[in-house]
């Protein structure tokens, strides 16, 4: 089981089912676990087969027998929050260990790892899991001796944190980090990841030597058409075909079994039955195979025991690191000239270019590559998913990003394995290449096809569209649409705003175009008069020299080219769409050889075409290849993706501010205590209590259990005065008497109190509070989702929640940058701006309560569900009139901080 979040005190059961693997820097992989008392001889053996001097650096002297075997004793004792131990296993081969103990809020560390396996970054990946599970139990810094010689390990010390820090001392240095994972300390370990994902799918996507199993004899075989495919698009490295008779297939050498080749292989592709997948694994691992595409189906989407065989094939994988894609999947093709690898059985390979394509779905990465031969763009490496028992969009995110060939990424996905680590990591992607992401469930019935497809759990699509808004993530409607954005996308400049310029020769196509620019994001502004001259004199005969231009059907080639290069070189537009009508009167094909020349000088400008009445219609013009799209509001709608994408990157992406008055311990301790007496929705004076530690606003209440209790608070509060019933569970007060407002004297208290005490369950008593009034009544909160952790939540309040369904979403963490886009996105926005003369919201109070709900939702992950409904708005502030707090336990959940590999067996 892959535990992934810690209780502030581990006990032996919980540390006994920690247990991830991780790569190493050169790709290989090791298994990551606490000490167990089973690993005595594992750990003698590691100190017995250590040199001298290995022993010494570690130890500042030559231990004896006694003293290695008191610390093989102390490494087996029970992890605790006093004492924490990790191992580093490459298969059943124990190759590092460390271990703190606990000193106040630091730790004294220590660490060893065989010297046959130093400079692969195993000591970096240990240190990086205790400090993380050292951060779970209150620690907050590592520290240490290293002798003045181990240089090695200064450097690991000093790579691990921002806050790393050391002191000399003779021949010794202190040395010591904060293990609080911050910005910069987050980007070197990204960093770090990157490298070991690139070095791990280097045999999967740049193989030298390739074996199919299952390779047989009879036509139309997915292993003999995979083999055929490998060879015809020519493989320049060793091929193999591996079948049970061991014989040739169409000329390539046969053997019976993986054991028999006559030389190493890297990538192995799988086509035989399912149940002798795990034989094909073991022998694959025995020959030193690093990657292995499994193209069987009746594995993690065939039930239970599909699912069972589906784990013990990605346990021998990692026990002989060796990477995998699929199951269940097409395969995989590279076009890269010096490789040429098409391990697919996909009809037929792409032209090259620059879109990288990952795809869950077989079917939809054989519709892209069709497009892909029919339209363009070219393809750089195209991956089949399928059931993603080991790489994920994730890796190939981490691949793709210092990848020279790759200048734009395409995603079909079904479903998430680590969706805050995708959020983070594609973000970080999509600040330097355009990346497109389909997501399939935005409907029930998609959502059960997908789950039944891929057997995985579908994700909300609201808090997809949170994500991918947050990343930069362009999403887009269906396939083609995609496919339309990524021919702009892939290999043209981007614009650098939003105003559209329409030149063409058929009136009614030009006024389709506009009213697509609209809808996409786009402006059609007009020209101005010094243009419009311009436009005449090189247009004379046109009919409309604003914008959209019309020409007429009748323009010639050469006033076609001249309106066009007017446009361009206005400065008036940030995107140019020309619009050709073909009919008998008129040769398009010689429009677009005029306007060729014209596109090519001008690359920084954002071009494309749409063509309609040419029987023979290209898919590119000019030497810079801008996309020709058969009808206008394709073209628009793929304009437009790259317009919001490009004001996506020029956006800076915001911080995470520093909160004064946050009391995070004090928030800490009511949640653990609530929860020590059952998860649920809290009281309202222990909500209050939470939230006013995180420094949001909460307007006070009382909670009384008579009617002469009530008179006695409302006394105290001042009329007028609100009663709201105070069960925790009572959901929509208002529609079941539980709510009564405008009581302005001692008499109406009285005779409101029955009915809203009787709103809620016997005892639970009445809450009174002082009424307030603004101009504005929101609605904010917390989600808290176990795969995609926390959603802060804004939209309008009060009735009008549910009624009108106007929210804004993103995913903790929160940026300053995020919480002012959260409430610019909302329809109702220009109520909050001083909308028909009202007076303006005190929009900076309004994100500072958003910063502070997110952090709330980061320390505080047991926060299932907060709603502050409703939040008055004024000029004055904010303050949460009516607030619901509900707890629950923290189970596995994904962490994105933590480099490890997914679980056998997670979705």
């Amino acid at each position: 089981m892959d535990r992934s979040l810690w209780p502030a005190a581990m006990t032996t059961v919980e540390a006994a089912g920690y247990g991830v693997d991780a790569l190493t820097a050169d790709g290989g992989i090791v298994t990551l676990r606490p000490a167990r008392p089973t690993d005595r001889r594992a750990l003698a053996a590691l100190y017995d087969t250590a040199s001298a001097d290995d022993l010494r650096l570690r130890f500042f002297t030559r231990p004896g027998s006694s003293a290695l075997a008191a610390e093989v004793d102390r490494m087996c004792l029970p992890d605790t929050d006093q004492h924490l131990a990790v191992l580093a296993f490459e298969g059943d081969d124990l190759v590092g260990v460390t271990s703190c103990e606990r000193i106040g809020h630091r730790a004294e560390f220590a660490l060893f790892v065989a010297e046959p396996q130093r400079g692969r970054g195993i000591g970096t990946l240990l240190l990086e899991h205790l400090a993380y599970r050292a951060r779970r139990c209150g620690i907050r810094e590592l520290v240490g001796e290293v002798l003045l010689g181990n240089s090695k390990m200064l450097r690991v010390a000093k790579s691990l944190s921002a806050q790393a820090w050391s002191r000399f001392d003779y021949d010794v240095v202190d040395v010591g980090f904060g293990i609080d994972v911050d910005d910069a300390t987050q980007l070197t370990i990204d960093s770090r990841d990157r490298t070991a994902e690139r070095a791990s799918l280097r045999a999967l996507l740049s193989p030298t030597a390739v074996a199919v199993v299952g390779a047989g004899h009879r036509p139309g075989g997915i292993g003999r058409e995979t083999l055929l495919a490998l060879r015809d698009y020519g493989f320049p490295g060793a091929l193999y075909a591996v079948n049970r008779t061991g014989s040739d297939v169409d000329g390539i050498g046969g053997y019976r079994c993986v054991r028999e080749l006559p030389g190493p292989v890297d990538l192995l592709v799988i086509a035989v039955p399912a149940d002798e997948v795990p034989g094909v694994l073991t022998d694959a691992g025995a020959a030193g195979v690093r990657g292995a595409v499994i193209l069987s189906s009746g594995l993690g989407e065939a039930g239970p025991d599909g699912v069972r065989r589906q784990q013990q094939v990605l346990r021998l994988a990692r026990a002989h690191s060796i990477r995998l894609v699929g199951p269940n999947c097409l395969g995989v093709i590279n076009t890269d000239p010096r490789v040429r690898l098409d391990a697919s059985f996909a009809p037929a390979p792409p032209p090259p270019g620059g879109l990288a394509v990952a795809s869950q779905s077989g079917a939809v990465g054989i519709a892209l590559l069709e497009n892909a031969i029919r339209t363009g763009p070219g393809i750089s490496t195209f991956v089949s998913l399928g059931n993603k028992a080991d790489v994920s969009g994730n890796d190939l995110i981490a691949y793709w990003y210092d990848d020279p060939a790759t200048t734009a990424v395409a995603l079909y996905l079904e479903s998430f394995g680590n969706p805050r680590k995708f959020a983070r990591t594609v973000r970080a992607l999509a600040r330097r290449k355009p990346v497109l992401a389909l997501k399939s469930g935005r409907s029930d019935a998609g959502r059960r096809a997908g789950a039944s497809h891929t057997a995985a759990a579908a994700a909300p699509a609201s808090t997809v569209d949170a994500l991918f808004a947050q990343a930069g993530v362009i999403r887009p409607e269906n396939l083609g649409d995609l496919m339309d954005a990524a021919r702009i996308l892939t290999d043209q400049p981007l614009p650098t705003g939003r105003r559209l310029a329409v030149v063409g020769n058929a009136g009614g196509l030009n006024v389709l175009a506009a009213d697509a620019a609209e809808t996409a994001g786009l402006t059609v502004a007009a020209l101005n008069s010094a243009t419009r001259l311009l436009l005449e004199q090189a247009a004379p005969g046109a009919t409309s020299l604003d914008n959209p231009i019309d020409l007429g059907a009748g323009t010639s080639p050469a006033a076609f080219a001249a309106a066009t290069a007017t446009v361009a070189d206005s400065g008036e537009a940030d995107a140019v769409l020309l619009v050709i009508i073909g009919t008998r009167a008129n040769r398009p094909g010689e429009i677009l050889s005029a306007l060729a020349p014209v596109v090519d000088a001008h690359p920084d400008l954002t071009i494309a075409v749409t063509l309609a009445g040419c029987p023979d219609t290209p898919a590119r013009l000019g030497q810079r290849e801008a996309p020709i799209y058969d009808v206008p509001e394709r073209a628009v709608r793929a304009l437009g993706h790259a317009a919001a994408y490009a004001q996506w990157r020029r956006q800076p992406l915001g911080r995470r501010p520093d909160l004064a008055g946050v009391d995070a311990a004090s928030a800490r301790a009511e949640v653990d205590q609530a929860l020590a007496a059952g998860a649920g929705w809290l009281p309202y004076s222990r909500t209050a209590q939470i939230l006013t530690a995180y420094g949001i606003p909460v307007l006070p209440a009382v909670t009384v259990a008579d009617a002469d209790a009530a008179v006695a608070a409302a006394d105290q509060a001042g009329y007028p005065v609100v009663l709201k019933s105070a069960d925790p569970d009572l959901v929509h007060k208002s529609d079941t008497g539980g709510v009564r407002t405008g009581l302005t004297d001692p008499a109406a208290v009285r005779a409101a109190f029955p009915t809203v005490a009787a709103a809620g369950r016997a005892g639970a008593g009445v809450l009174v509070q002082k009424q307030i009034d603004e101009p504005v009544e929101l609605y904010a909160g917390v989600v808290h989702d176990p795969l995609f952790g926390s959603v802060v939540v804004l939209g309008l309040g009060g009735v009008r929640t549910d009624l009108l369904g106007d929210r804004s979403l993103r995913l903790v963490p929160l940026t300053d940058l995020d919480a002012g886009r959260m409430w610019r996105d909302l329809r109702s926005a220009p109520l909050l701006t001083g909308f028909r003369g009202a007076p303006p919201v005190n929009t900076a109070a309004l994100e500072d309560l958003l910063l502070r709900l997110g952090r709330l939702a980061e320390d505080l992950p047991e926060v299932a569900e907060l709603d502050l409904n409703p939040v008055l708005a004024g000029p004055g502030g904010v303050i949460a009139v009516d607030a619901k707090l509900r707890l629950a336990p923290v189970g596995a959940e994904p962490d994105p901080t933590l480099r490890r590999l997914r679980a056998a067996g997670s979705c």
